[in-house]
C-alpha cells in the first residue's frame, strides 16, 4: 500500500470537490496526493461515433488532470502532487487503484463530458469492492466572488467547528471504523458524535407499547453499552471531544438528522465474501444518497 491520499476526477463540480477535500486531507496527514483520471478504451459516448475523436478526448483528460494538480499547488503550496492516466472500466480501475492509497476520494453525483463518477453508476461500484477507506464528495456552492471554474473546495463541509459523526453498530463494533472516525477528529480537532440507532421490541406479554417504564430501562441499556464501546477509544484519544447519541428509530433517519452540519459521516462496510458478491448495506446505501455531508466508507472484516 502507497502512502497517499488519491482522487478520481472528471470534469464535474462533485470531482473538483473531491479533489479540494482530497487535498486538505492529504495535508492533515502529511502524505502526498495522487490524482487519477480513468480513461476507458473507447468512451461510451463515443463507442457510436468516428474513433478520431479518441485524439481529442486524451487530450482533454490530460489537460484536466495537469490543470487539477496546477490549482491545487496554488492553493497548497506545501502539498506534493502526482498525478497519474489510468486506462480500463472506471470502476474496476478504482477499486484496484483503491487498494493501493491511504484511501480514496471521490466525487458524489458528478456527470461529467467524458467521466461518470455518479451515486448511480461508478460510486456505489467502488464503494462495494473497495477494501480500504473510500470518501464521497459532494459540490457545494462556490462563493460569490469566486470562479467555479477553478474552484477546487466548493465542498463547505470543512469549516471549522463542524463534528465528525460516526455511525456506529455497537452489536459488532469494529476497531478499523473507530480508529478512522477517532483519527479523523483528532486531525481536526473537532467532536466526534457517536450515533448510535436501536429498534424497540415489539409489545409482547412482558410489555406494552406505551409501557414507558420499559421504554426507559432500554434507553438506558442502550446507551450504556454505547459508553462502554466507546470507553477505550476515549482513552485512547483523550483530545477527543465524544457526544454520545443514543436513540430509538430507523437508523438512516437518525444520521441524517445528526449528520446536519457535520464535517464528516464514517460509516463502515462489512466485506462479504459469500456467493452474492460485494454489496452495500442498507444504511451505507441510504448515506450515499442522503446525507450532503462527505461519506467516508470503512471497510472491515
Amino acid at each position: 500500500m502507497s502512502r497517499t491520499v488519491t482522487v478520481g476526477i472528471d470534469d464535474s463540480p462533485e470531482s473538483r470537490a473531491a479533489a479540494g477535500w482530497a487535498a486538505r486531507e492529504a495535508l492533515l496527514r502529511g502524505l502526498p496526493l495522487k490524482i487519477v483520471h480513468v480513461q476507458e478504451p473507447t468512451p461510451r459516448y463515443m463507442a457510436r461515433g468516428p474513433l478520431p475523436g479518441l485524439d481529442g478526448y486524451r487530450h482533454r483528460a490530460q489537460r484536466l488532470t495537469r490543470e487539477t494538480a496546477e490549482s491545487i499547488r496554488r492553493r497548497h503550496p506545501g502539498i506534493e502532487v502526482n498525478t497519474g492516466m489510468l486506462t480500463g472500466t472506471v470502476a474496476d480501475v478504482l477499486c484496484e487503484a483503491a487498494g493501493f492509497t491511504e484511501l480514496l476520494a471521490l466525487g458524489s453525483r458528478g456527470l461529467g463530458r467524458f467521466g461518470a463518477f455518479t451515486v448511480g453508476a461508478v460510486s456505489p461500484g467502488v464503494v462495494a469492492c473497495a477494501e480500504r477507506p473510500v470518501v464521497l464528495v459532494r459540490a457545494g456552492k462556490p462563493p460569490a466572488d469566486e470562479d467555479a471554474a477553478d474552484s477546487w473546495d466548493l465542498s463547505s463541509s470543512e469549516a471549522p467547528g463542524r463534528p465528525i459523526v460516526l455511525g456506529l453498530d455497537i452489536d459488532r463494533p469494529d476497531e478499523t471504523v473507530l480508529e478512522f472516525a477517532f483519527d479523523a477528529a483528532a486531525r481536526r480537532k473537532a467532536a466526534l458524535r457517536a450515533v448510535h440507532a436501536w429498534s424497540e421490541p415489539p409489545p409482547s406479554f412482558s410489555h406494552r407499547a406505551d409501557d414507558t417504564e420499559f421504554h426507559g430501562t432500554l434507553e438506558r441499556g442502550q446507551a450504556s453499552l454505547l459508553s462502554k464501546v466507546l470507553r477505550p477509544w476515549r482513552q485512547r484519544f483523550p483530545d477527543v471531544d465524544v457526544i454520545e447519541v443514543s436513540r430509538c428509530g430507523r437508523a438512516p433517519r437518525i444520521l441524517a438528522d445528526d449528520c446536519r452540519g457535520a464535517a464528516l459521516l464514517v460509516v463502515g462496510r462489512r466485506i462479504r465474501t459469500g456467493g452474492f458478491g460485494p454489496r452495500i448495506g442498507p444504511v451505507t446505501q441510504s448515506a450515499l444518497h442522503h446525507i450532503s455531508a462527505p461519506v467516508a466508507v470503512v471497510a472491515h472484516g
